[in-house]
């Protein structure tokens, strides 16, 4: 009887396995890039940080990967070296970065020194989260590149929709637990401490799965033998570069993704404090209402992973995201709308938007590249991602200090300042406008070169 299973991928177990253990290891890695989100007002009242210092913290993020070009980096690594080396790579990176992170808002033999302006506690504090931003950003690629190898012709878009939604777990054990660790621990250093233990497991199960990766990769070479195909796919070249970059697809899908990013990443660093200042919610409560994106994302990204992967419309459902999160950051915006009711409602219309676009966006890449070449231009979209993920942040810090302070208010018997938060959505909801132009430009490409954006996923 003909064996029906030829490689390890072809075994739904196997596969779904693997993808399992890397969505685990992005779970951690997401809980430390949002964990510092809710503790904005502790960082005023135990470490004085103003908003300018916050938001020059929360930039730093895509430092390394903007000014250092470390995804074009990785990328090219990637697609030279492999998932199992650039990943084993990126998991160690994110560890010595939290440890930095850790140690700067930990010790005080940081107390009274300056460095360009600022506290040498922020700028440091920044660097460790710098080399934290450049090792789950790899990783993040790296899994990307994974699931194209395990999931291509498969139900690819559903589990790049799993992945994501594993991950944004850990983005609400942020939002959810870092103010209640913060305070049963003493400390809003200790968020940070848990964070760097889940990161040690994460590392630990990322360096299981490459055993997975080996034989799979084995198992492959085996059917290609027994097939008498032992012709490999092109290898990647350091030229292949500028073909990526004259393409107009990835151009709009990479602008895209950017703009719409950069419309809620650095948001729900700030969504906390402006449920405080807009919508008078008390500060151990605030953080619970952001949490409720990323907990719709869980439910949502993979139901419209399917449905990609079943119906098509790609296109189509990156045009309703940018739809939804205008209509949220423009309600948001509004001055007179401050009823909780409300706060709510828009996160969760928001939470949609935000499982719509990834859904889409991200398995729509391998229908406009190559597969020798996705890991650098993945690496490449992501580096243009974090180009908006440093900037926006330092933009809303300065216009918060420069135009918004409207008075204080008192945190555990310390005054700090209050805001009002209607020019930063605004700038929010402009991102929004810019992200829909660009999605109506990709479908247009999309129906000129025949990518299949609208076509499903599933190989019949």
């Amino acid at each position: 009887m003909e064996e029906i299973r030829r490689t390890l991928r072809d075994s739904k177990g196997a596969r779904w396995f693997a993808l399992a253990v890397i969505s685990f290891t992005m779970l951690c890695g997401y809980y430390l890039t949002d964990v510092m989100a809710p503790l904005k007002p502790l960082l005023e009242k135990e470490l004085a940080w103003s908003s300018s210092e916050y938001g020059f913290f929360t930039s730093a993020y895509g430092w390394f990967n903007v000014f250092l070009l470390m995804l074009i980096f990785g990328g090219i690594i990637l697609d030279k070296m492999g998932v199992r080396f650039t990943g084993r790579m990126a998991t160690i990176i994110m560890v010595i970065g939290t440890s930095i992170k850790y140690w700067a808002i930990s010790t005080h033999s940081l107390d009274g020194l300056h460095f360009l302006g600022m506290k040498a506690q922020v700028v440091v504090a920044g660097l460790g989260f710098a080399t934290f931003g450049v090792g789950v950003e790899v990783a993040g690629i790296t899994v990307s590149k994974i699931i194209v190898k395990w999931f291509k012709g498969k139900e690819m878009a559903l589990a790049m929709g799993l992945e994501m939604a594993t991950a944004r777990i850990g983005t609400t054990l942020a939002m959810a637990t870092s103010i209640p660790i913060a305070e049963a621990l003493h400390g809003v250093s200790k968020p940070v401490l848990v964070c760097l233990i889940m990161l040690v497991i994460g590392m630990i199960a990322f360096f299981l799965y490459t055993i997975m990766d080996k034989k799979l990769d084995e198992s492959v070479a085996e059917e290609m033998v027994r097939s008498g195909n032992t012709v490999d796919e092109e290898a990647f070249r350091v030229s292949d570069i500028w073909v990526i970059l004259r393409n107009r697809g990835w151009w709009y899908i990479a602008i895209l993704c950017v703009l719409f990013y950069s419309a809620v990443f650095p948001f729900l660093k700030y969504a906390t404090d402006l449920m405080v200042n807009k919508f008078g919610i008390d500060e151990k409560l605030a953080g619970n209402i952001p949490a409720m994106l990323p907990f719709g994302t869980i439910l949502l990204t993979p139901f419209f992973g399917n449905l990609y992967d079943r119906k098509g419309k790609g296109a189509s459902i990156m045009i309703l995201g940018a739809l939804l999160l205008i209509f949220v950051h423009a309600l948001y915006a509004i001055p007179g709308l401050s009823a909780t009711p409300v706060a709510i409602g828009l996160i969760v219309i928001l939470g949609v938007a935000f499982s719509l676009v990834p859904s889409a966006m991200w398995p729509s890449v391998p229908k406009i590249i190559p597969e020798r070449q996705l890991g650098t231009a993945y690496g490449m979209i992501f580096l243009v991602q974090n180009i908006g993920l440093s900037l926006v942040p330092l933009l809303i810090g300065w216009v918060l200090d420069r135009f918004c302070i409207t008075g204080t208010r008192v945190l555990g018997g310390v005054e700090i300042p209050s805001y009002n938060y209607t020019l930063p959505m605004a700038i929010f909801t402009s991102l929004g406008l810019l992200a829909l132009l660009f999605a109506f430009l990709l479908k247009k490409e999309d129906r000129k070169k025949g990518y299949g954006l609208e076509l499903p996923n599933i190989r019949k």
